[in-house]
């Protein structure tokens, strides 16, 4: 990837990290952990990516991007924000009553949000509905849907697995980001889901291993998924729980719990410093 442009995306991901905790912190409630987890990849896809229009979100030929996991609805909404569908200051109203930010996306009252998502399982499928209907109507629009490791214990999902499979969904891409917590533990005690890659291959996808927080290895894998025909494929991502800020990272307990005001002026001005060592950089 160019230097340029991956300086660009680092800086424009911690921004997203910082839309997040400022959200979360203000709303008192939501899910930092798990939004700070695909904060790099939803830059990636939104600023580097994905066909999007912020002026016309409606526009038909527009990629489309399902957040299964809906709960880390703060990191789609910041890197939305950062993209200009609406106004960063609007971040600080999630979850408040008159917000048009609400705990899970909302795809009638958020510019940028195709699909409205949070019931752990249901988010895949109306993806390759989405998929399927560009097959039929030969669009040429494509999907792309994030997963979490511990949604992918739903039985729904694997349903959806087959039936993208069984149309040959090659407009869809689906990313699992494998943080490896849940909001009762380590997914490997709770419900394991291991071995996802050799799963997802035996359910007939093509399966491409990649590292969340490297750009390079982000940009590598999306590329790959471009040459596949006749198979949906699946992206899993090794991630870190919490990543950018030191108390999170990999700790179950941020799953679900908004920073007090001293851990939220502690994670902005670790975020802080970490965006002015980007800005400084040659």
């Amino acid at each position: 990837m160019d230097e340029l442009l991956k300086k660009q995306l680092s800086i424009t991901a911690c921004k997203v990290r910082m839309g997040i905790i400022e959200g979360v912190y203000n709303a008192k409630s939501g899910h930092p952990g798990g939004s700070l987890s695909i904060a790099d990849l939803l830059t990636y896809l939104y600023f580097a990516k994905m066909n999007v229009y912020p002026d016309k979100p409606d526009l038909p030929d527009r990629d489309r991007f399902v957040l299964s996991k809906g709960h880390t609805a703060p990191a789609l909404y910041s890197t939305l924000a950062n993209r200009g569908y609406f106004d960063v200051e609007e971040l600080k109203g999630l979850r408040h009553i008159g917000s048009m930010l609400q705990g899970h996306p909302d795809m009638k009252h958020i510019p940028g949000v195709d699909m409205s998502s949070g019931s752990l399982g249901q988010g895949i499928s109306a993806a390759c509905g989405m998929a399927l209907s560009a097959k039929l109507t030969n669009d040429t629009y494509h999907v792309y849907c994030v997963l979490g490791d511990g949604e992918i214990e739903e039985g729904q999902v694997w349903e959806a697995a087959m039936f993208a499979a069984q149309q040959k969904l090659d407009n869809l891409t689906a990313i699992v980001d494998n943080n490896g917590l849940q909001i009762d533990g380590k997914i490997s005690d709770v419900c394991s889901p291991y071995p996802i890659t050799d799963k997802f291959s035996a359910f007939g996808w093509h399966v491409i291993a990649m590292d969340a927080h490297d750009f390079d290895s982000i940009d590598a894998a999306f590329k790959e998924a471009e040459t596949v025909v006749n198979q949906p494929v699946m992206i899993v991502m090794s991630s870190v729980k919490g990543k950018g800020v030191s108390f999170m990272e990999n700790q179950v307990s941020w799953h679900g719990t908004a920073p007090n005001k001293e851990q939220y002026e502690q994670a902005m001005s670790e975020l802080k410093a970490q965006l002015a060592e980007l800005e400084t950089e040659e």
